[in-house]
C-alpha cells in the first residue's frame, strides 16, 4: 500500500532533519582481514569505497555500510561490554547525531559524496564470534544501513551528513 504523499505521515517522514557527522571510517581490504581505520576515503560512483572489499563494478546495493555511534553504545550494553569498537561490526562509516533509519528512500550527502539508502544492514553469524554470546541478537535492529554511491567524492572524519535536496 502506497503512502498518500499529502498525508500528515508523509509530511513527517519528509520533515527536515538535523545533520550528523562522520565519527570514524574503516576499510575492509579482504574477507576476515582487520579493518583499516582511515581519516579519509574516496567514494567511487556506482562502486563503493576505494580500497574496500565491497567495492564493486556491478552497482550493488551494499557499496557502503554505515552505523550510528549511538547504536554501538546500545550494543555494548546488550552484551555487557564497556565499549564496542567499530571494527567489531565491520561497517565502513560510524556516524554521530543522525538517525540513519530516517534516511530510508532518501539520498544523502556524506562529505563530498552523494549516497542513496539501499537497506538495513543486518547482523551476520560472526557477531557471536566478535561480541560473544548474544552478539547476534544484540545487533538486531542496531546494525546500521547500506548505501550506494550516486556521486563519488572524498569522505573525511568530521564531515557533515545531511539529506540531499530533492
Amino acid at each position: 500500500m502506497a503512502l498518500n504523499p499529502n498525508s500528515q505521515l508523509a509530511a513527517l517522514l519528509n520533515a527536515p532533519m538535523r545533520p550528523g557527522r562522520v565519527d570514524w571510517i574503516g576499510l575492509r581490504p579482504a574477507r576476515r582481514q582487520a579493518l583499516l581505520p582511515v581519516e579519509t576515503a574516496m567514494a567511487v560512483e556506482a562502486q563503493g569505497l576505494e580500497g574496500d572489499r565491497y567495492k564493486t563494478r556491478t552497482n550493488g546495493k551494499r557499496q557502503v555500510t554505515l552505523i550510528q555511534a549511538e547504536d554501538l553504545r546500545a550494543i555494548a550494553s546488550y552484551v555487557g561490554l564497556q565499549k564496542v569498537h567499530p571494527d567489531q561490526l565491520r561497517r565502513n562509516i560510524v556516524t554521530e547525531g543522525i538517525n540513519l533509519l530516517a534516511l530510508k528512500n532518501k539520498r544523502f550527502r556524506v562529505g563530498d559524496a552523494l549516497l542513496e539508502y539501499t537497506g538495513e544492514c543486518h547482523p551476520c553469524s560472526r557477531m557471536e564470534e566478535s561480541l560473544g554470546t548474544g552478539g547476534y541478537n544484540a545487533v538486531r535492529g542496531h546494525g546500521g544501513i547500506t548505501a550506494r554511491v550516486v556521486t563519488g567524492g572524498q569522505i573525511r572524519v568530521g564531515d557533515e551528513i545531511s539529506v540531499a535536496d530533492s
